[in-house]
């Protein structure tokens, strides 16, 4: 995934084919055919997997339910997340801080233990987002969510270091060192975001990340501290300086991007969103964010997008939507090796920022629903999961081409066109409408210099009405309650399995090609698996 923006824009191959004329039009009708050559023995490199390094959650407590980690497990199973990040790890639903009738602090960590015991069990590591404060160390009462996260700072900051060095310690005894290295610790959410998700100033929250650093580092000085975890890219260059001014660790950046146009902190859509004709939205963040840290006195930090999506509202039907597959694909194409995790925001729609959601498809975060249905989105990172693990030289902006040890080639391709009409029309209505996707023309893949053999070609899709279990939810007049028939009908029509199978004999010298027809925002996964 060598990032070129140039590359990115212009080097996709389009033949203009005429189709037909009747004698006398004025006009031909033309179809664009994309081509994508790859050579099979022609290799890029290790292929770069930021796309499935995190992957976000909506708060820690939620952790504890059943179906979330039943989710979870099945997330993990088809799109191999490593980290996951959360909300209010140290909330007062998590009951890990209070203080006796002598204000002696007092420690607990139950359901923290219960939470990171079944991460670690099926192979997660958790990206910890160390807030909101406990409101027995809270300096005030504002609250956001509502679970009521505490986002004020504390009242006591040496208070706080114990309580951080204490919990650090606790990880270190129950995990042990060498795991808790793997981790990243990154200190609040949000804090740019006053007074929604910080009532303090942005020195507060440098002293809150100082005191904190210093507590994770004392309990060992390889354990990764970072921040600030802003929404919009903000304050990093002036985060590194603050460190580096003050001889305080940092061991990576991290921030948040969304690709509509409006403000932040919107938990029911009331605002309305609109989808930003930007074509290089979200992604025009990363690149920047990564400019700031090479022109810093630390130019070697990590770089974390530990939030992204296509909207910071869980009321958005753009989430839901076929064209968020694409959209995801997009993003993560263009931003290349700029970044070392791009955590999408989140992995399922048991989210409770606004309180438990009343229908099925709502425009939750989600890849899946709250009934476990997947979105067309799952697919986005299903399909790159399946990804061999060696790239190979391709130049079109929106395809990867790669192969596995076993002798085996995949290509994932897509379309992504921005259909939405613009500032006159919000997310909110126009996403829930029945959207047919047009016609986009042809693809065809050419693969030189592949092992001659015998090979099953698996064509997996997803776009209009494949793998799009929200138009089919439209279908069924968008009922407020799902029974267990119909959730079990949505979920066995957009299970992803294959669109097409067949045998490919592939001969010496020859070449494979595959033509594709395309319509906006398409994704098809071709795998072609040697026998």
């Amino acid at each position: 995934m060598k990032l070129n923006v140039l590359v990115l824009i212009v080097s996709a191959l389009f033949v203009q084919t005429t189709v037909s004329a009747e004698k006398g039009d004025k006009k031909s009708t033309l179809i664009a055919e994309r081509v994508i050559n790859v050579d099979y023995s022609v290799e890029d490199g290790a292929i770069n997997t930021m796309f499935k390094q995190c992957i976000g959650a909506g708060r820690a407590n939620e952790g504890l339910r059943a179906d979330w980690q039943q989710q979870l497990a099945y997330v993990k199973k088809k799109c191999d997340f490593k980290y996951i990040r959360m909300h209010g790890l140290l909330s007062d639903d998590m009951a890990v801080y209070t203080e006796d009738g002598k204000d002696n602090p007092q420690y607990s960590y139950m359901y923290i233990d219960a939470l990171y015991d079944y991460l670690l069990s099926i192979g997660v590591k958790p990206f910890v987002e160390l807030g909101f404060m406990p409101a027995a160390l809270a300096s005030g009462s504002q609250t956001i969510f509502w679970w009521r996260g505490n986002v004020s700072p504390p009242k006591d900051y040496n208070k706080w270091e114990d309580f951080i060095r204490n919990l650090t310690q606790h990880f270190t005894e129950r995990y042990g060192i060498d795991e808790v290295k793997t981790w990243y610790f990154e200190v609040w959410n949000e804090p740019n975001l006053s007074p929604g998700f910080w009532t303090g100033t942005q020195a507060e929250y440098f002293k809150l990340y100082q005191y904190t650093a210093k507590a994770i580092k004392s309990v060992n000085p390889d354990y990764k501290v970072g921040g600030p975890g802003t929404a919009g890219a903000a304050w990093e260059s002036e985060m590194i300086d603050f460190c580096v001014k003050n001889n305080i660790p940092i061991d990576f950046v991290s921030t948040h991007s969304y690709g509509v146009k409006q403000g932040f902190l919107d938990e029911y859509g009331n605002g309305g969103t609109v989808l930003s004709k930007d074509p290089m939205s979200v992604s025009s963040d990363v690149l920047q964010s990564r400019k700031e840290i090479a022109a810093s006195a630390k130019p070697n930090l990590e770089l974390h997008y530990t939030e992204w999506s296509s909207s910071y509202t869980p009321s958005d039907p753009l989430h839901d939507s076929y064209h968020e597959a694409a959209y995801i694909l997009e993003k993560i194409k263009q931003v290349g090796n700029a970044v070392n995790s791009m955590s999408y925001w989140v992995f399922t729609d048991i989210f409770e920022e606004a309180g438990p959601r009343y229908t099925p498809f709502h425009g939750g975060f989600g890849l899946l629903t709250i009934q476990g249905i997947p979105k067309s989105a799952f697919y986005a990172y299903s399909f790159m999961n399946k990804l061999g693990k060696t790239e190979l030289k391709n130049t079109d902006a929106r395809s990867w081409a790669s192969k596995d040890d076993d002798g085996g080639i995949q290509l994932l391709c897509w379309d992504f066109t921005n259909t939405h009409p613009g500032d006159s029309v919000h997310n909110q209505k126009y996403y829930t409408q029945d959207l047919p996707s047009k016609p986009k023309g042809k693809v065809k893949v050419n693969i030189s210099h592949l092992p001659a053999g015998v090979y099953t070609l698996e064509i997996y899709k997803v776009g209009y009405r494949v793998n799009d279990a929200y138009t089919e939810y439209m279908d069924m007049d968008k009922p407020r309650q799902l029974n267990r028939q119909q959730v079990n009908k949505l979920k066995k029509h957009n299970d992803g399995s294959p669109v097409q199978i067949e045998t490919i004999e592939v001969k010496a010298s020859e070449s494979f090609s595959k033509e594709l027809d395309i319509r906006e925002n398409d994704v098809y996964l071709l795998n072609l698996i040697r026998k």
